[in-house]
This record gives C-alpha cells, sequence and structure tokens, in this order.
C-alpha cells in the first residue's frame, strides 16, 4: 500500500496520484507539483489515503508545496499570457496559409514550456510556424492535434438540454458510443436529435445503456404473439421502463389495444411470424402433395453425328488421269488434304500428270511415235 494524493490540473481534467511527502492535504487545496511539462499549479481533489501498488500509474512524482500567494499570482499572469498566445498563434497560422483553428494555449508555472492545442480535419505541417513561436516567446513550444470532443471539453458550453456540456463538468474519460444505443432506447434516429454541439453522438446515450440492455433481454419482442387474460393476441407497442406491453386481441380492433405488465402474459410465438404464399387449390401445379417433386425440364435432343466422307479404297486407280503406279493412295485423315493437292497438280482433273504414269494412246490414224 502506498500514501497518495489525487491532483487535477486545469479544470474536469484526469486527476493523477501524487505522494504528498509525509503533508496532509484537503479537497480543494492548490499545490504545486512537478510534472513532464515542469511545475504546475494543481487542485487536490482526492485527500490522502492509501491505494494499491498496481493503482500507481509510473513515474511517480512529488509534491513540491502547497500554492503561496507568489504561485496564485504568478499562475494568473500566465493565464494572461496564455490568451495572447493563442491570438498570436492563430495569427501566425493564417498567415503562413495553415488549415488549423488553435483552441488553446497552456504555459507551465515556470514558464519553460508552452503548449498549443489546435484542430483540422488534415495534417497540418506546422514546422514554420513552431519557429516563429520559439522566435516569440523563447521557450519550448509543442503543438497538439485533438478531436472534436476535446474541443468542446476544452471551450465548454450549453447543451441541448439545457445544461453545462457533461464533458466539461465532470466526465474524465470519452467512452465510445453507437448508433445502437439509440435503437435500444427507443430514440429517434435523426442526427439532429442525438448528436451533441460537437457533432458526435451525445454521451449520455451511454448513461442508462446497461440498464436498457439488462430490460430488453426480458422483454418480448415486437410482433410476439402472446396469451392474456382475455385472449390472444399480437404486441403493438412496447413500454420498457413500465415493464408493459401493448397487446391487439384477435378479436378487437387497433382502438382496443390494452396494455398488460409483461409478468402477466405468456409468449406463444417470438417475434414476427413468416407468412407462407398463398397456394391456390385449381392450379393444377399445386394439386399433388407439399412433398411431391418439381418438374423436371425436357432434356435436349441428343445431337446427331454428321457421316464421314467416305474415302476411295487404297490402290484404287483414277479414271480421269493416271497418277502412277508409285503413289500410294491417301488415308481418311489425309483425304481432303491430298486431293487439294492433287488438284493443283491436274491429278484429279481433265489434265494428266506428266511427271510420271503411261502416256495417253494416239488416236486411230495417227502414226505411233
Amino acid at each position: 500500500m502506498t500514501e497518495i494524493v489525487g491532483i487535477r490540473f486545469r479544470g474536469m481534467g484526469k486527476t493523477y496520484f501524487f505522494d504528498p511527502c509525509g503533508e496532509k492535504f484537503r479537497e480543494g487545496d492548490r499545490v504545486v507539483v512537478e510534472t513532464a511539462s515542469g511545475t504546475e499549479l494543481g487542485e487536490v481533489t482526492a485527500a490522502n489515503q492509501f491505494v494499491d501498488d498496481e493503482k500507481i500509474v509510473p513515474p511517480f512524482r512529488k509534491v513540491l508545496r502547497p500554492a503561496g500567494e507568489d504561485d496564485l499570482a504568478e499562475a494568473e499572469a500566465r493565464r494572461c499570457e496564455e490568451q495572447a498566445a493563442k491570438l498570436y498563434c492563430q495569427e501566425r497560422a493564417d498567415a503562413r496559409g495553415l488549415d488549423m483553428r488553435v483552441i488553446s494555449a497552456e504555459r507551465s508555472l515556470d514558464g519553460t514550456k508552452m503548449v498549443f492545442n489546435f484542430v483540422s480535419e488534415n495534417r497540418v505541417d506546422f514546422r514554420e510556424l513552431v519557429r516563429d513561436l520559439v522566435g516569440q516567446y523563447h521557450t519550448r513550444i509543442e503543438l497538439r492535434q485533438v478531436g472534436v470532443r476535446d474541443k468542446a471539453k476544452m471551450l465548454g458550453g450549453i447543451g441541448v438540454c439545457g445544461r453545462p456540456f457533461c464533458c466539461s463538468q465532470f466526465l474524465k474519460d470519452f467512452h465510445p458510443v453507437s448508433i445502437k444505443m439509440a435503437k435500444d432506447q427507443n430514440l429517434s434516429l435523426s442526427p439532429t436529435k442525438i448528436s451533441g454541439s460537437c457533432g458526435r453522438l451525445m454521451c449520455c446515450l451511454k448513461y442508462e445503456q446497461e440498464a436498457y440492455s439488462e430490460l430488453l433481454k426480458t422483454t418480448p419482442k415486437l410482433g410476439s404473439l402472446v396469451r392474456t387474460a382475455d385472449g390472444d393476441g399480437t404486441i403493438t407497442a412496447i413500454s420498457l421502463l413500465r415493464r408493459q406491453v401493448r397487446v391487439l386481441l384477435e378479436k378487437d380492433t387497433e382502438f382496443s389495444a390494452k396494455y398488460y405488465p409483461i409478468d402477466d402474459i405468456e409468449i406463444l410465438r417470438s417475434g414476427k411470424a413468416h407468412s407462407k404464399p398463398a397456394v391456390r387449390e385449381d392450379d393444377d401445379a399445386y394439386s399433388g402433395a407439399e412433398d411431391a417433386p418439381a418438374p423436371r425440364r425436357p432434356s435436349r435432343p441428343e445431337r446427331t453425328e454428321r457421316p464421314a466422307r467416305s474415302a476411295e479404297p487404297a490402290g484404287s486407280v483414277p479414271q480421269d488421269g493416271d497418277m502412277g503406279d508409285d503413289i500410294p493412295a491417301p488415308t481418311d485423315t489425309e483425304a481432303p488434304a491430298e486431293r487439294r493437292r492433287q488438284h493443283r497438280r491436274g491429278g484429279r482433273g481433265g489434265r494428266t500428270h506428266r511427271s510420271g504414269g503411261s502416256r495417253p494412246q494416239p488416236s486411230d490414224g495417227a502414226p505411233e511415235a
């Protein structure tokens, strides 16, 4: 166990543990502590107490001293300088054409470091801007890009409920918020009604989400068929917080629906029933049994193969022209190509192949050569 004291800086920020060094502090006391950014002035939010060593995040820094009048006066003077530094930083950013808006400027109590917080939709190259700030204030400069939620927390304001922002009053961390929370709580899904001034979903949607989630586990769904003391009916509306459902009885109309406690009804079917398509009795396609097989598509007729061309038998002799006995007859696969070659040489035409074979017989009355 270690003795700690909780200290918070600059309004509603996080609470950090510090070593009191044997001093006793009460809530609301102003103290001077040592931080990574230098000497800072903080406010005690948790008096001296002992905590487990696992809860302490190193480095475990010490409280230097209780804040005196000089420390408070110096802190007030630093606040005035921060406002002027914020305006100067925004002026230099506009002069250099940087798309950024400076939110705040923070300077340490000893003046060794100055931090500028800004928002921007894109990445910003602020190296030249840092040189301008260093030349103006002659101290260590740090620029931090923050989100729109952090911007709302730093600046503060009034929410749609008429109260100050929760993040600037008591929220220490930002928790994730989803549109499912608005659906579970039966709220309007219009972005203008469930979004805060920062443009994000309101943080208050998270407050009651755990209670709504537990109620939904024991609540019948909309459209369920239930049995009541007055008969069977269908659930048409649900009131989670009152633990009641509105049931439209089968024998009544919409105007005679009644509310029943959830504990007094019996669920016959959960959720809406899936309607089946109507079946006509005079339709022949549906006149058979339910498990009858579906009609098969007519099969495509089989293709008939084209008969192959008949080739001349091997060893046959052409009738029109003599091709010689030494030329073999073409096979079935070579027949078409062989015919084209022979046609070009005149073997199948009216002319006689002159390179081989027997010569034509002379006509009657002509002398033999």
